[in-house]
């Protein structure tokens, strides 16, 4: 049988970036499958929603960001941090809502951020980040730097005005913004059959006068040219892009989720049909750029890490009651 998959061109991506892409999408899985695991036990205060499934887009995305570049994510943030380059240890501590957190135990899985990382937060509210990333867009034009910023939403913030008015300023203002679109098929528990009018959110683009575009989410290579194309335009004075991820989450809405609007067996046909990590090992070693074994190694060392995430954030301090008083207020 021929092979599916398109070689890789030899200028694409060096083998280094290679690595790094399947590191950071399987960093995302296995922190992923593991909460899903550990939310079970109730160990895990607040609310979880997870990102597996869709890490070819984090991934993918964020490889063509500078550590000064920004990003703002949703309340299904931990790819998008991962990829980021978030302290996963320090990720995993917050999550247990302990002392040694990124936030120190106070923000959660909904609310991890690391503003040194341009990392401005995941976000408990849909349709909160495409705002944010207008002000680091305009920022950037005001100082005259080469930053960009780089908001996600979900199919189902798409539809707030949040996102309508950013897509708008970010066109007039011509900002270095791109409005990544990771439309997973459902809005909590509602199809975007039933909640959008029109069938591509990237159409939307053309309301605004800025380039929208359609790509495989489950891509890792789909989506990666596509974001480069749209960063660097962004980076040179270009102005804003609508890039629109087609793809779908292995888990529920939320921990708990029971799924009764998903379709039987869905989620096994998507795991075995569509899988990013599968497809990206079959694509690297067809080509004969990575070796199975060197893809085995990077599993490896990703689970030894989560493994020791875990531990260390089960054994780490709670915070204190004194604690609630500090970072309340912004100090210049």
């Amino acid at each position: 049988a021929m092979s599916a998959v398109a070689p890789l061109a030899a200028g694409d991506l060096t083998k280094e970036q290679l690595l790094d892409g399947y590191r950071v999408m399987r960093t995302i899985r296995e922190f992923e499958e593991r909460l899903h695991r550990e939310f079970a036990t109730g160990e895990i205060p607040g609310f979880v929603h997870l990102y597996a499934g869709e890490e070819a887009i984090a991934a993918g995305v964020i490889a063509h960001l500078r550590p000064d570049d920004y990003v703002a994510s949703t309340h299904r943030g931990h790819g998008h941090s991962i990829a980021k380059g978030c302290d996963v240890k320090a990720m995993m501590a917050e999550i247990y809502g302990k002392a040694t957190g990124l936030c120190k135990g106070k923000g959660g899985s909904m609310h991890i951020a690391d503003l040194s990382k341009g990392m401005l937060g995941a976000n408990g509210i849909v349709g909160g980040g495409p705002p944010l990333v207008c002000g680091v867009g305009l920022t950037a034009k005001v100082k005259r730097t080469d930053q960009v910023a780089v908001s996600f939403t979900g199919d189902g913030g798409s539809n707030q005005g949040t996102f309508l008015e950013s897509l708008n300023l970010a066109a007039a203002w011509h900002l270095p913004c791109i409005f990544v679109v990771e439309n997973n098929g459902y809005a909590e528990a509602t199809s975007s059959n039933f909640h959008q009018s029109g069938v591509d959110v990237a159409k939307r683009a053309d309301g605004f006068g800025m380039p929208g575009v359609i790509v495989d989410g489950f891509d890792f290579f789909a989506v990666h040219e596509t974001a480069g194309e749209a960063i660097r335009r962004a980076r040179s004075g270009g102005g804003p892009s609508l890039l629109e991820c087609k793809v779908g989450r292995y888990f529920g809405h939320f921990e708990g989720d029971q799924q009764t609007y998903r379709a039987q067996n869905e989620v096994e046909e998507l795991r075995r049909t569509r899988d990013c990590l599968d497809a990206f090992a079959r694509r690297v070693s067809e080509a004969g750029v990575i070796e199975r074994d060197e893809l085995t190694d990077v599993d490896g060392a990703v689970q030894a890490l989560i493994d020791e995430a875990v531990r260390e954030a089960k054994a780490a301090p709670d915070p204190t009651p004194a604690d609630v008083l500090t970072d309340v207020y912004i100090k210049y």
